[in-house]
């Protein structure tokens, strides 16, 4: 049966089917983390550089509705708050729009209970830049324009003077090679059966 039948099929029953990659072992979840943590490494690094304050992984359970924000960014002179959620690959869009608003949505919340100020909350989808990311970032333009109409160059100038209406906009941010962090490519031969050029295939994450 087809991957296309198959999804037809658990369309059908209401269900969602995924397809779940292994390699060895742990291996693509640990390039997709090291990935994941050198983007959040860097926009620290910019948030930090333009006079913001930061948080990581700050956690809420309000009404309900629990999870975690990869980063919140606090601006001590003007008490504006930043929402950033992190991607090293953009994979649900649904889910990932869904996602940033509900954290952005319960973010004044969050910041009472933690008593830090809060004029205004900004949100910003941060992805480690590549190719593979900005296509698929165009394949679903109208989504994510509409949940993010802020262009880059706009959050950024905003984050320099976070003053005027909050943004909501994506910013594509350039992160180390993930190569440096232990993490090495390698090399599968195909199997003997497989009917494409005998010549090996290089396996690396491509965002």
């Amino acid at each position: 049966m087809a991957w296309a039948d198959l999804v037809a099929v658990a369309e059908a029953a209401g269900a969602r089917l995924d397809l779940d990659v292994r390699w060895q072992g742990e291996g693509i979840d640990r390039l997709l983390d090291e990935r994941h943590s050198a983007t959040v490494n860097a926009t620290l690094g910019l948030l930090r550089g333009l006079g913001w304050e930061a948080d990581v992984e700050v956690s809420f359970a309000i009404f309900g509705e629990r999870g975690s924000i990869d980063i919140v960014g606090r601006h001590p002179l003007t008490g504006m708050l930043a929402i950033i959620e992190i991607k090293a690959t953009v994979g649900n869009a649904n889910q990932t729009v869904i996602g940033v608003d509900r954290k952005s949505r319960l973010a004044p919340r969050i910041a009472a209970d933690r008593g830090w100020p809060c004029r205004g909350v900004a949100r910003f989808l941060v992805i480690a830049d590549g190719s593979t990311a900005r296509d698929r970032v165009r394949r679903h333009a109208a989504l994510f324009e509409t949940a993010f109409p802020t262009p880059s160059r706009g959050c950024r100038a905003w984050l320099r003077d976070p003053v005027g209406p909050p943004p909501s906009g994506i910013l594509f941010i350039t992160v180390r090679d993930v190569r440096s962090t232990g993490v090495t490519r390698a090399r599968i031969r195909p199997r003997r059966s497989d009917t494409r050029s005998p010549r090996s295939l290089e396996v690396a994450p491509k965002s």
